[in-house]
C-alpha cells in the first residue's frame, strides 16, 4: 500500500484536506484533522516520545487511549502550560506545541539516563534504606537533590489565563463508554424514555470499532446507531469528557475538555457534576503487556495500538513487525499490518493457532512461530531486533516494531470507586466488577464479555435494565446486531521470560520483576504493601498495563492464587485532572464566597476603602479621615472618644435561640449563667470548647421568657451554629429548644461615643432613651419603616454605645438617618480599624487572643465562671496544665522608648534573656493610642514573670527590631467603665 513516511495514502478516519501544523520538541511537523498528537508523530517517524521516571531509559509510544505510561509530554507554554498529558488521548490542534518531559539536556541525550549505570542500588525502596542516615539530620541534606530530581513535567509558574467552568447536570441513565456495548445500551435506554447521557473521553464515539476498517461493515453499523442517537431528543452525547470519578448517589465526576486555541474567551474545561438515577459502566478494556529483557524499548506497543493507529489514522507505524502474544485477538492486528505492507511475524506462546487463523496468516505471507517468546530485544532509540525462544532455541529476528498482547484487562477503575470489589474469573483470567449495587449496571468488555456481538447483546440489556430501574418501560427495538467473527477464545497466561536485561512490569515508574521479587523477599507480600514499596501503579497512568502482571507475579512468588492475592485500591481521578478544571471560576476573588452587608453600597459611596474580612467586604477606613489607613484610623478613633461614630456591625453571627427549654441550654452553652437573665437584659458570654479552651464570645439578649438572641463574632459564627446544632442533636436531645441562623435577616450598627445618645434621640424621638430606660445591657424594641427594630446598649469601644438591628432591607435607609441626624453631634462612620484599635484600648479580647490556645483565666475572664458547674469545657478547663503558674497570661504593654513602636506578633523576653527561641510569650494586638500618645497593646505572658510595671524587651526578628516595653493594666481607659455607663 502506498505512503509518505508512515503515514498511508489512503484511509483512516482523518481529514486529509484539513492539515494541521505543530510543534513537537521544537520541531516543526504536520498531522491532519481527527489526529491525535501520539498518532501525528508516528506518522512522522518520531519514535522516541518520552523517558521513564527513574532510569531516564528511552521510551515509545506504547498505547492508543489513556492508559498511555510513557509518551508523556507537556503542552502549551507560559500559563498555558500543561504537564504529564498522554500523547495517546490529546486531540491534534493546527498551532498546537508539545515538548517531552523528564529530560534533560535534550530527549536524545538525556543525562540522567546514567541512572540506569546505578540500578543495583536504586531498586525497590532504596529511598527507605539509602536516606535515613548516617545522621538523624542527613535527610535534609538529601531532601533537596530528591526534590530536584522528583516529578515528572514541570507546570507554569504563570497565571493561566485559560477560562474553566463548573456545572451540575442530571440524568437518568448516565452511560460511560462509547463503544459498542455503550452504544447499544444508550439506544436501549432512550427507546425505553429514559433522559441519557453518553459519556466518551475520546472525540469520537465508537471505542474500539474505530480500529476497524474505516470502509468496513463496523464503520457502516457505527454511523446508523451514531445517526439514531443524534435523533433522540432525550440522549446527550457528551463527546471529549473523561469520567475520571464515582462518588455517592450515583455522582459521575466530569471533565469536558475543549482546548481549542481558536476558542479565544471560551472555557477551556468544563467539570460537571453529573447525578444519575442509574449508571451502566461499559469503559471497556486494556490489552496487557508482555513481560520479558528490555521490553520497554521505543518501538514496542499494544497490538490493538497498532491496529489502531493503522485503521484509523492510517498510519503503519513499522515495517518489518514482530508481533507477540497469548491469544487470537492479536491476529486481527497482525492480518491488518500485513495487508498494509508490512512484513510480519507471530511469535504465539501457545501451541498451534485455530486452523482459519492459520489458513489467513499463510494467504497473507505471515511467519508463525508457536511455543515462542520473545527472550530480550536489542536496539537504543528504537528497536532493531527482537530474541526469541521457543522449540527450535533462541532466534533472532530484525523488527522495527514489536506488538504485544497478553490478554485483556475489563477497566473496573471506576466501578470500585464506591467499594465494589473486583472478583477474579478463570474463565477469561481477568478480574471483573464483583456484585453491583442497585441502580448500576455493567456491560460489555468491563464485564467479560469480549466480542463486539456480546458486548452489542449486553449493552442492550443493560440499557433496558437501567432504564427500568428509573421506571421508564416504553417498548424497545431489537439492538442492531453486528459481529466481526472474534474469536472466544479460554485465557493463556502469559509466561515471563528470563534476559540479562531488566524485564519491566510498570514502564512509567520503572518497576521491574525484580523489584516484585525483593519487595516478596523483604516481607511485602501484600498488594498494597508492594504498591508502595515499589511505586508501582503510583504513575500518571495508575498501572493500567501493569496492574494484573505485577499481581499475578506476586501470586506465584506467594504460591497464592490471583483472587487471593486481590488487587490494589482503585480511587479517583481515573486519568489526571487539571487543578483549574476543579477549581473552575472559584479563583482569585472568586475563590471565596464574598458578602455585602446591606449597606455596602453606601461604604463605597462615603469613600470606604474596602477590607475582605473572612468572606465579608468591610469598611477598613473611610478616606475622608485621612489619606491612609495610618492617619485615618487615628482620626476615626478621636472622633468616637470625642464625638460619635457610626460603625456597621451586620457581620456578627445572629441566632435566635427559642424554646422551653432555652435558657437551660444557654446555661449550659456559656461559661457564665445565663438562666436568671431578666427580660429586656442582654449579658457578655463565652463559651468553651468541650477541652475548656475557649471557643467564642458574644452578647445574648433575653427577648422573652422562651426566647434569646445571641450575637458571635464574626469569624465564629458558622462555627457556633453548628456547635448549638450538634450539641443539641448529641448531648441534649431531651431539650426543647431550636436554633436558627438570623445573621442575613438583620442589618446592625453601632453608634459609640459620648455623643451617641445624643444621636439616638434625634433618630427615634418616639423613644425614651434615657439612661433610666435604656441603661448598660438594656434592651428596648420599636418599629422603624414599618420592620422591627432592636436596640441593644452594649459597648465594644468602652465608650456610651448602642447596637441597632433593623431588617436588612431597610438597612441602608436607617443608616441614611442617622448619618442626616447625627450630623450636627459630629457623627460620622468609622472602620474596622478603629474599631480594633477601639477596643485594645478598652482591653477586650478578640480573635487574636481567642486563638483556640486560651483559657478563661489565661484571658482574665476566669471569674465569669466563678464556682459553676454543668457547662461546656467546666471539667477540663481545672486540668493542672491550665493551671500551671507559668502558664501566659494576658497582660498590658505600653511602649517607653521614644520614637519606637510595638508590632503585633513580637516575641517576649525578660531583660537579660537571649533574644532566641519562643521567649517568654507573644504580642497579639497593638494600637497607637492618641489619648495616651504611645503604642499600647495585649500580650500573652508567662504568669510568673507578668507583674505590673516591671519591663519587657518586644523582639520582631521580621524587622531586626527590639523594643522596651512596661506591663501595665490591660484596661488602659477608663477602668471603673465611667465611660459606658454614663
Amino acid at each position: 500500500m502506498n505512503r509518505t513516511g508512515n503515514r498511508l495514502v489512503t484511509g483512516g478516519r482523518i481529514d486529509r484536506i484539513q492539515p494541521l501544523g505543530f510543534v513537537f520538541d521544537g520541531r516543526e511537523l504536520t498531522g491532519y484533522q481527527g489526529d491525535t498528537l501520539a498518532s501525528a508523530l508516528l506518522a512522522n517517524g518520531v519514535t522516541l516520545a518520552g523517558r521513564s521516571f527513574k532510569y531516564h531509559r528511552p521510551r515509545g509510544i506504547f498505547s492508543a487511549g489513556p492508559e498511555e505510561p510513557n509518551s508523556l509530554v507537556t503542552l502549551g507554554t507560559g500559563g498555558r502550560r500543561q504537564p504529564n498529558l498522554p500523547a495517546t488521548t490529546l486531540e491534534l490542534a493546527d498551532g498546537m506545541t508539545a515538548e517531552s518531559q523528564n529530560r534533560w539536556p535534550s530527549l536524545a541525550f538525556d543525562m540522567q539516563s546514567i541512572n540506569g549505570l546505578f540500578a543495583p542500588f536504586l531498586s525497590a525502596g532504596f529511598y527507605y534504606k539509602t536516606f535515613m542516615g548516617p545522621t538523624r539530620r542527613a535527610w535534609m541534606f538529601y531532601e533537596h537533590f530528591i526534590r530536584k530530581a522528583a516529578g515528572l513535567g514541570r507546570a507554569g509558574t504563570e497565571p493561566d489565563p485559560g477560562r474553566y467552568e463548573a456545572r451540575h447536570a442530571f440524568a437518568d441513565v448516565a452511560v460511560v463508554g462509547g463503544g459498542p456495548a455503550g452504544l447499544s445500551a444508550t439506544r436501549a435506554a432512550a427507546a425505553a424514555g429514559a433522559r441519557v447521557a453518553l459519556i466518551e473521553q475520546d472525540f469520537l464515539l465508537g471505542g474500539r470499532l474505530l480500529s476497524e476498517h474505516a470502509d468496513e461493515e463496523a464503520a457502516a453499523w457505527l454511523s446508523a446507531i451514531e445517526a439514531e442517537l443524534v435523533g433522540f431528543d432525550n440522549v446527550t452525547l457528551m463527546r471529549r469528557t473523561l469520567a475520571f470519578g464515582v462518588f455517592d448517589g450515583n455522582t459521575l465526576g466530569l471533565i469536558e475538555r475543549r482546548d481549542d486555541p481558536a476558542a479565544e474567551g471560551a472555557a477551556r474545561q468544563v467539570f460537571t457534576m453529573l447525578r444519575a438515577r442509574a449508571i451502566v459502566f461499559a469503559a471497556g478494556a486494556i490489552e496487557r503487556p508482555l513481560v520479558f529483557s528490555n521490553n520497554d524499548r521505543p518501538g514496542v506497543m499494544l497490538a490493538s495500538a497498532a491496529r489502531t493507529y493503522l485503521n484509523r489514522f492510517a498510519v503503519l507505524p513499522g515495517r518489518k513487525i514482530l508481533v507477540a502474544t497469548t491469544n487470537d485477538g492479536a491476529y486481527r492486528a497482525a492480518f491488518d499490518l500485513a495487508a498494509a505492507g508490512a512484513e510480519v511475524t507471530v511469535a504465539d506462546q501457545r501451541g498451534a493457532p485455530p486452523a482459519g487463523l492459520a489458513a489467513e496468516a499463510r494467504r497473507l505471507n505471515i511467519t508463525i512461530r508457536t511455543g515462542s517468546l520473545i527472550a530480550d530485544l536489542r536496539g537504543g532509540h528504537a528497536v532493531k531486533a527482537a530474541r526469541l525462544a521457543g522449540p527450535d532455541g533462541n532466534l533472532e529476528i530484525a523488527c522495527d516494531l514489536v506488538c504485544l498482547s497478553g490478554g485483556w484487562s475489563p477497566s473496573v477503575h471506576l466501578t470500585s470507586h464506591l467499594g465494589i470489589k473486583p472478583v477474579y474469573r478463570d474463565d477469561i483470567d481477568a478480574f471483573v466488577p464483583g456484585d453491583f449495587p442497585a441502580g448500576q449496571f455493567g456491560a460489555g468488555a468491563v464485564v467479560g464479555r469480549f466480542s463486539t456481538a456480546d458486548a452489542i447483546e449486553d449493552g442492550h440489556r443493560a440499557g433496558v435494565e437501567a432504564a427500568s430501574s428509573c421506571g421508564k418501560s416504553a417498548a424497545v427495538p431489537a439492538p442492531l446486531k453486528i459481529d466481526l467473527g472474534e474469536a472466544a477464545a479460554g485465557p493463556f497466561r502469559a509466561i515471563p521470560s528470563t534476559g540479562r536485561g531488566k524485564a519491566f512490569v510498570d514502564f512509567q515508574m520503572d518497576v521491574t520483576t525484580k523489584d516484585i521479587e525483593l519487595a516478596h523477599r523483604e516481607g511485602y507480600e501484600s498488594v498494597e504493601h508492594l504498591k508502595r514499596y515499589t511505586t508501582l501503579g503510583m504513575g500518571t497512568d495508575q498501572g493500567k498495563t501493569s496492574n494484573f502482571a505485577a499481581l499475578s507475579a506476586m501470586a506465584a512468588l506467594r504460591q497464592a492464587t490471583i483472587q487471593q492475592t486481590g488487587t490494589t485500591t482503585f480511587r479517583p481521578p481515573y486519568a489526571p485532572v487539571a487543578i483549574g478544571a476543579l477549581a473552575g471560576r472559584a479563583v482569585g476573588h472568586h475563590f471565596k464566597p464574598v458578602r455585602r452587608t446591606p449597606m455596602h453600597d453606601r461604604h463605597l459611596a462615603d469613600g470606604a476603602e474596602m477590607l475582605e474580612v473572612g468572606l465579608w467586604m468591610r469598611p477598613y477606613f473611610y478616606r475622608g479621615a485621612g489619606s491612609d489607613v495610618n492617619e485615618a484610623y487615628v482620626a476615626e478613633m478621636r472622633m468616637v472618644r470625642e464625638a460619635a461614630g457610626l460603625m456597621d456591625i451586620s457581620t456578627l453571627g445572629k441566632i435566635d435561640v427559642q424554646g422551653p427549654d432555652a435558657a437551660a441550654f444557654l446555661d449550659r452553652v456559656y461559661a457564665n449563667g445565663f438562666a436568671k437573665l431578666s427580660v429586656g437584659r442582654a449579658r457578655y458570654g463565652v463559651m468553651l470548647r468541650d477541652d475548656g479552651i475557649v471557643f467564642d464570645d458574644g452578647t445574648t439578649t433575653r427577648l422573652s421568657e422562651t426566647q434569646f438572641f445571641m450575637t458571635t463574632s464574626t469569624a465564629k459564627a458558622a462555627d457556633v451554629q453548628s456547635r448549638l446544632e450538634f450539641l443539641l442533636d448529641t448531648a441534649w436531645p431531651e431539650l426543647r429548644v431550636a436554633v436558627t441562623s438570623v445573621s442575613d435577616e438583620w442589618a446592625a450598627m453601632s453608634v459609640a461615643g459620648p455623643k451617641s445618645r445624643d444621636v439616638l434621640a434625634a433618630a427615634f424621638p418616639e423613644l425614651d432613651v434615657s439612661n433610666e430606660a435604656l441603661p448598660h445591657m438594656g434592651f428596648i424594641e420599636a418599629a422603624f419603616d414599618g420592620r422591627a427594630l432592636r436596640i441593644i446598649r452594649l459597648s465594644y469601644s468602652g465608650e456610651r454605645a448602642y447596637e441597632i438591628y433593623v431588617g436588612a432591607s431597610r438597612g441602608e435607609r436607617l443608616w441614611s438617618r442617622l448619618i442626616e441626624v447625627g450630623a450636627p453631634f459630629g457623627l460620622k462612620p468609622y472602620g474596622v480599624e478603629a474599631l480594633g484599635a477601639l477596643r485594645v484600648e478598652k482591653g477586650h479580647v478578640a480573635g487574636p487572643e481567642i486563638d483556640g490556645r486560651t483559657t478563661l483565666d489565661d484571658l482574665g475572664l476566669g471569674r465569669m465562671a466563678g464556682k459553676r458547674t454543668g457547662f461546656v469545657g467546666e471539667v477540663l478547663r481545672h486540668r493542672p496544665a491550665f493551671l500551671a503558674p507559668d502558664r501566659q497570661r494576658l497582660v498590658g504593654l505600653e511602649c517607653v522608648e521614644e520614637g519606637k513602636r510595638l508590632r503585633g506578633g513580637a516575641i517576649l523576653f525578660l531583660p537579660g534573656d537571649a533574644i532566641a527561641g519562643h521567649g517568654r510569650g507573644r504580642i497579639t494586638s497593638v494600637t497607637f493610642s492618641p489619648e495616651l500618645g504611645r503604642y499600647v497593646g495585649l500580650a500573652l505572658l508567662a504568669g510568673d514573670v507578668a507583674a505590673e510595671g516591671s519591663e519587657v524587651v518586644a523582639a520582631y526578628p521580621m524587622r531586626a527590631e527590639t523594643v522596651r516595653a512596661r506591663i501595665v493594666s490591660r484596661v488602659f481607659l477608663d477602668p471603673k467603665g465611667e465611660r459606658l455607663h454614663g
